[in-house]
């Protein structure tokens, strides 16, 4: 190579070491909060929540308070949307098809049907009280599925923005927790044997964690059951991502807009889950690198909602308004119901 040729070669490497140390701020940033947040679970009264909560509520203090130094954007921009991407991937490393056959055609009925009836009616709800169509989208997708790991994975075609997409996930946390310590209390007044409990849990709390401690809580059995019961679900965001994705782009022919402009492209992080639930079903993948990679996972994903916090405004959580926050409400209520009348019907 001539000494021209490696002029350009060298200032091509100038420009990515010079992106590459932009991001050292925000992700810096991102990274104390996230070790913050691991820290502050161990405290009492919050060892029941995931470091991924915490994170993005310490994220959110810290923007309201402090601000949001400038430097930092380019690091936080690059962890919420890149880091949460693989995030997901990783996500589905803990799901095999076994695991959907284990818990039998009854339970998959009552997990399906469950998610198609609540994401269908928040939306319609939403419309009817008049909560914004990509705001009741994120909640609808954060309740039927996965809590904020949903509402993130919805976004990438709803594209809504990230107040929108932080008071989502505001909703799902609150009433996914509230469930995970009145759930518990319920078995034996709703009629309900630990392996019906435990679908029930795993078909209509939010997330992973709060399913995990409403579950194992009232025992083994039940916990086994209410795992199974969530990972079944969690299998179902791809194709609601995409099915998301149709209604986007309908939507937007239909109010005149091209299929260039208003249409969603497949997100390529939905392929990427497709594949590693393939992988993990196919290959007997150790358990320390199972372990291993939900540990990652969980690490990737608080990363990705601290950055998401720093990047929320309060004041334009406020100005949205309670009726978002009553259609949380009242969509986790309607999962609740249904899911048990499922249970009783189906699965009993």
């Amino acid at each position: 190579m001539s000494r021209t040729d490696s002029i350009p070669e060298r200032g091509r490497m100038a420009q990515i070491f010079e992106k590459l140390f932009a991001l050292l701020p925000g992700l810096s940033l991102v990274a104390a909060i996230s070790a913050a947040a691991y820290a502050a679970r161990h405290l009492p009264g919050l060892t029941a929540f995931s470091p991924m909560i915490i994170a993005i509520a310490l994220a959110m203090v810290i923007r309201n308070t402090v601000g949001l130094p400038a430097r930092a954007g380019p690091g936080v921009v690059f962890a919420m949307r890149r880091v949460l991407r693989f995030a997901v991937i990783l996500l589905g490393l803990q799901l095999t098809l076994a695991d959907v056959l284990g818990l039998g055609g009854a339970g998959f009925l009552v997990v399906a049907l469950s998610l198609v009836a609540t994401f269908a009616f928040t939306v319609w709800l939403g419309a009817r009280i008049g909560v914004d169509r990509s705001l009741a989208e994120l909640i609808a997708s954060g309740t039927s599925i996965c809590g904020a790991s949903a509402v993130v994975a919805a976004n990438s075609v709803s594209r809504a923005s990230q107040a929108d997409v932080a008071y989502a996930i505001a909703c799902v946390t609150v009433f996914g927790s509230i469930a995970m310590f009145v759930y518990p209390l319920l078995p034996a007044v709703l009629g309900l044997d630990a392996d019906g409990y435990g679908i029930w849990a795993g078909a209509s709390i939010h997330e992973i964690a709060q399913v995990a401690a409403a579950g194992f809580q009232v025992g083994p059995e039940a916990g086994e059951a209410a795992t199974v019961a969530k990972l079944s679900r969690v299998m179902l965001l791809a194709p609601m991502v995409l099915g998301l994705g149709l209604m986007v782009r309908r939507r937007a022919r239909k109010n005149g807009g091209s299929a260039a402009t208003g249409g969603v492209p497949i997100p390529w992080f939905v392929a990427g889950f497709v594949a590693m639930v393939v992988l993990a079903s196919i290959i007997d993948i150790p358990v320390p690198v199972r372990e291993g990679a939900n540990l990652v996972t969980t690490a990737l994903l608080t990363l990705a909602l601290a950055a998401m916090g720093l990047e929320t405004d309060i004041a334009s959580l406020r100005a949205r308004g309670p009726r978002p926050f009553v259609l949380g409400a009242v969509a986790s209520l309607f999962i609740a119901v249904v899911s048990l009348l499922l249970v009783h019907l189906v699965a009993g």
